[in-house]
């Protein structure tokens, strides 16, 4: 059984002026011929969910800019916890999502001012570390919102303080959706506004960071800390730094 929600008309943009876009948005800044992997999760399991629906048009800009997504369904996911050792196929399959992503779009409604339960169970089923692998760490984060109400940043200001717990890298840009079932016609698709241009805006910088990083990951997050607990010992004849180190 497979936990991924399939896109809806994943090449169609009624929102989107296409002379205003770049196909390749990382062009030049480092390799992009191969997609970059981006794993998409929402907060909500309304059949009409903005937060969904929110992530749904992200997951199509970022196709129509190189990227290959998944968006996962959350929909039996157990709470942190409740199965014993977390054995339950669809913590297997989501823990399994993220080790296949580079980056990550998280999208959850603002309810009672902050995430909902739902996305923060899906994070919290990413643990910082698995038989020495790490599902999170190094990874490229976008974080969007949706509410019923005005304007707001609670979400998105709790989920970049969970992405910088999880060692992710979090874009500088964000979006945020007030009065979400107004942006949204009845067929689910995102209606033209600045809202959406941010989206746009948003997925756009999601590619070009991740693409920007990819060749550096491995170095970006090298701890000296992990390092030292695996007992990895620094070759000085292949580290120029050691080197210096050594002689100072």
């Amino acid at each position: 059984m497979s936990r991924l929600r399939p896109l809806p008309d994943p090449d169609t943009f009624p929102a989107l002026n296409p002379a205003f876009v770049h196909a390749r948005p990382a062009a030049g800044l480092g390799d992009d011929q191969s997609p970059p992997r981006i794993l998409l999760l929402y907060g909500s399991l309304r059949e009409r969910s903005y937060s969904r629906l929110a992530v749904e048009e992200a997951a199509r800009l970022l196709q129509l800019f190189g990227a290959e997504t998944r968006i996962f369904d959350p929909s039996d996911l157990p709470l942190p916890d409740q199965i014993g050792g977390d054995d339950h196929p669809a913590v297997h399959e989501l823990r399994e999502h993220a080790f296949w992503s580079e980056g990550m779009v998280w999208c959850s409604p603002e309810r009672h001012g902050q995430i909902t339960g739902i996305m923060k169970t899906q994070i919290d089923h990413l643990p910082l570390s698995i038989g020495g692998m790490r599902p999170t760490q190094g990874r490229t984060l976008a974080v969007m919102q949706v509410s019923a109400g005005s304007q707001s940043f609670n979400t998105v200001n709790t989920l970049r303080l969970l992405g910088r717990w999880m060692r992710m890298f979090t874009i500088p840009n964000q979006s945020s959706v007030p009065k979400a079932y107004e942006e949204f016609d009845d067929a689910g698709r995102m209606k033209p506004s600045p809202l959406y241009d941010r989206i746009v805006d948003v997925m756009q910088e999601l590619v070009r960071v991740t693409v920007l990083l990819r060749p550096h990951a491995e170095q970006l997050v090298d701890r000296y800390s992990e390092r030292k607990e695996a007992g990895r010992v620094i070759d000085p004849k292949k580290d120029i730094s050691a080197i210096a180190l050594s002689s100072s």
